[in-house]
C-alpha cells in the first residue's frame, strides 16, 4: 500500500511515525511552508518535515494544495491512500479523488462534535468532560465524511489543550494504525454523522482569550486550561493588559466580578468572578516575564478591592 501522508505540526508526528515503525511505505510527506517562529522569528520547518527527513521521506510544500503543478505531481505517485493528520489546508475534490482507496483523516474529537480547526481547545474552554478521536473518510466538507473509528478519553480536569493534544496525538496514532489493518483486511467501514449533532470548533483568534469576570470561575479556568498556550487568557489590570497563565477556582468563595477579594501570601491574587473567585498563581504582565503571581505582586502593589477587566 503506497501512502500519501499530509500533516504540519507535532500533533501529526506520533500518527507518521506509527506508519513508519510499521513499515508501511510512506511515498512522500506533504506539509506547510518554513515558517517565522518565536520571538526571533527564526525560519523553522513544521515538525512533521523535520520527522520525514530523518528517514528520507520526500517532502512537497505547496503553498496551496489547490496549484496545478502539485497536484499534478501528486497524481504521478499513484498513491492507494492519503492520510491527511492536522495538515492546515482544505483538500480540493481533485486531490480527494487521486488515491485508488481514498483519503482518511485523524481528527481529534468525537465527530459529529467538533467539526473545525480546533477541536482541542474549544472542547477544554466549554468544559467537555470526554473527548476522543475519529477516523474519517474525507469528502468535500468541513469534517463531514463518513466516520471509520473512534476512540473515547476522559478530559482531566487539570489538562490544558497542550497537555491534551499530546494524548490525543499518541491515541490517534494508534487509532489510524488499526484503521489501516481494518482496511488491508478489506473491512472499509462508513458511518454517516448526524449532521443535526454537529458543532463546531473555529480556528482560534486573541480576542477568544478575553476573560469575562461575569462568568463562573470554573468557566474562566475553562478558558485559562483551552487557550494554552495560544492565544492565552488575558485581561486588563489598571489599563495594562495581563494574561493569566495558570490558576485554581473555588466555588465557595464569592466577590463582585473581576474585584480582588485578597492577595494570598505565597500563593497568588483572588479575584471574585460571577459564580465562585478564582485564585491566579501566575501571571505575565504585556511585554514582560511569566511569573509567579505572588511575585508580581511584590513588584506591582495592589489592594483588595483593584478590579480586573478595567
Amino acid at each position: 500500500m503506497k501512502i500519501v501522508f499530509m500533516g504540519t505540526p507535532s500533533f501529526a508526528v506520533p500518527s507518521l511515525k506509527v506508519l513508519i515503525e510499521n513499515n508501511y511505505d510512506v511515498i512522500a510527506v506533504v506539509t506547510q511552508k518554513d515558517k517565522p517562529k518565536g520571538r526571533k522569528q527564526l525560519i523553522t520547518p513544521p515538525e512533521v518535515k523535520v520527522e520525514a527527513l530523518k528517514y528520507g521521506i520526500p517532502v512537497f510544500q505547496p503553498e496551496k494544495v489547490r496549484q496545478e503543478d502539485f497536484i499534478r505531481e501528486l497524481e504521478e505517485l499513484r498513491p492507494d491512500l492519503i492520510v491527511v493528520v492536522a495538515f492546515g489546508q482544505i483538500l480540493p475534490v481533485r486531490v480527494l479523488k487521486i488515491p485508488f482507496i481514498g483519503c482518511i483523516n485523524v481528527h481529534a474529537s468525537l465527530l459529529p462534535k467538533y467539526r473545525g480547526a480546533a477541536p482541542i481547545q474549544w472542547a477544554i474552554i466549554n468544559g467537555e468532560e470526554e473527548t476522543g478521536v475519529t477516523t474519517m473518510w474525507m469528502d468535500e466538507g468541513m469534517d463531514t465524511g463518513d466516520i471509520f473509528m473512534q476512540e473515547r478519553i476522559k478530559i482531566k480536569e487539570y489538562w490544558t489543550s497542550e497537555d491534551l493534544a499530546l494524548e490525543l496525538s499518541k491515541i490517534g496514532a494508534e487509532l489510524l494504525l488499526k484503521s489501516i489493518k481494518e482496511i488491508e483486511k478489506g473491512n472499509i467501514l462508513k458511518i454517516p454523522q448526524n449532521n443535526a449533532e454537529a458543532t463546531y470548533a473555529p480556528i482560534l483568534k486573541k480576542e477568544h482569550g478575553l476573560i469575562s469576570w461575569g462568568k463562573s470561575a470554573k468557566e474562566i479556568y475553562n478558558l485559562i486550561r483551552g487557550t494554552y498556550p495560544w492565544p492565552g487568557a488575558y485581561t486588563y489590570l489598571k489599563g495594562q493588559e495581563v494574561k493569566i497563565w495558570k490558576a485554581r477556582y473555588m466555588e465557595d468563595l464569592s466577590g463582585g466580578p473581576g474585584k480582588i477579594i485578597k492577595i494570598v501570601k505565597n500563593e497568588g491574587i483572588l479575584v471574585g468572578t460571577g459564580n465562585g473567585a478564582l485564585l491566579i498563581t501566575e501571571i505575565q504582565a504585556s511585554g514582560g516575564k511569566r511569573m509567579k503571581a505572588f511575585d508580581y505582586v511584590l513588584g506591582h502593589p495592589l489592594s483588595e478591592g483593584d478590579e480586573f477587566g478595567k
